[in-house]
């Protein structure tokens, strides 16, 4: 039987329905993409600009199992991380700036990578083969996080993958009184174990120091007007590294054991924080490096719960120390999430070499050669407890 003019009209009909179809669905928006919320485009937004000429943008990991993490290539910051709590609820555990302009201005660190030289090196002096370098005395009469406009104030190269992003930068020679073109590379993963992973490797043209690490100031309750002193604590650390009144290391490798320090069974943080101890006065709280009983990235170096939201993170670092810092000068001139900062509402678990390192011979040595290439890893894991 032959088909009559309308049933041949119908499937020329088709025919053209489908080839739009097609045209449209090689227009369709890439998954990633796809599933953006208005907030992540406003975020995104906010978080796009140009400094000296270079772009800055927003990039996003998420698993499926409720974690995201934001990051920005300006000072290959950790802008946001968002994970679940107990109820299932997904909120911010940082501390973080609400724009591009505000990264810009930031003075605290927040979420940044901090080096070449991460904390204080003693009136900003050190000394390598017998030539004495002088880096930026911008804190006191100590340098501080590797000096002015270092690696935290510059735009990092970039590159995405699946779960992962590697930044990268080259630090010029001589930069802050460092000697050496150091390449620098950092890569953030996210597993589906809900854990971040942080990547560092670096090599040099001339002997160096080096000593690098992530900036991020955490509060587990989601809500950094809350402050951190009720966050339970346990660091795998027997002995710290008492500091003088510029908060440089004396030397000492001092036992945690009957002092304030002792956090080798978990406890809040405000347990012992205003005892009269010397120490505590000095940091005006917690600003101290924990020498780690393991370096083994499966042993957890540190562990932070916090009842009402029922998470809990862990730190695991091949690092032999952890700078414990409790926002003690927070004092709300930093602004983000619709408030200002206030004084301990977010804590600092900085994975490192020792502060002062090249003064100090007897802490392990920061020091990098030509040929060498410097390693370090470190994983946040998050999870929740009942």
């Amino acid at each position: 039987m032959q088909p009559d003019n309308q049933t041949i009209e119908m499937k020329k009909l088709l025919v053209i329905l489908q080839m739009l179809l097609l045209g449209f669905s090689s227009c369709v928006i890439e998954p990633e993409k796809n599933n953006k919320t208005n907030a992540d485009m406003e975020m995104e937004k906010a978080f796009t600009d140009t400094l000296n000429g270079e772009k800055v943008q927003m990039f996003r990991l998420s698993n499926k199992n409720g974690m995201s993490v934001t990051f920005s290539n300006y000072g290959a910051t950790i802008l946001s991380i968002q994970v679940p709590n107990k109820e299932g609820n997904e909120e911010n555990v940082l501390l973080g700036y609400d724009s591009a302009k505000d990264l810009f201005a930031g003075k605290s660190y927040f979420g940044c990578i901090v080096g070449r030289y991460a904390n204080r090196i003693a009136n900003g002096k050190f000394t390598i083969d017998g030539q004495t370098f002088t880096a930026p005395q911008n804190n006191g009469i100590n340098s501080l996080h590797g000096g002015v406009n270092s690696i935290d104030k510059q735009v990092w190269q970039v590159k995405q993958m699946n779960d992962a992003i590697s930044f990268s930068i080259k630090i010029k020679d001589g930069e802050n009184g460092y000697p050496g073109e150091m390449n620098l590379n950092v890569i953030y993963s996210l597993r589906e174990d809900n854990s971040l992973v942080i990547d560092y490797a670096a090599t040099t043209d001339k002997t160096t120091v080096i000593n690098v690490t992530n900036h991020a100031y955490f509060n587990l309750t989601g809500n950094p007007s809350n402050t951190i002193l009720d966050h339970d604590v346990m660091i795998n650390a027997s002995r710290y590294t008492p500091v003088d009144s510029t908060l440089i290391p004396t030397g000492e490798l001092k036992s945690v054991k009957g002092t304030a320090f002792d956090f080798t069974t978990a406890k809040p943080i405000g347990k012992d924080i205003a005892a009269s101890e010397q120490q505590l006065k000095y940091g005006l709280g917690y600003d101290h490096n924990f020498v780690l009983n393991s370096s083994d990235v499966k042993i957890p170096a540190v562990v932070v719960t916090e009842k009402t939201s029922g998470r809990k993170m862990e730190v695991f670092t091949t690092e032999p120390g952890v700078q414990f810092y409790t926002g003690n000068f927070l004092d709300g001139n930093e602004k983000g999430r619709g408030m200002a900062y206030q004084y301990r509402t977010g804590f600092c678990l900085e994975t490192q070499h020792f502060p002062d390192s090249p003064n100090q011979p007897s802490f392990p040595t920061t020091m990098l050669k030509p040929g060498e290439t410097w390693k370090s890893q470190t994983i946040y894991r998050f999870s929740t407890t009942k």
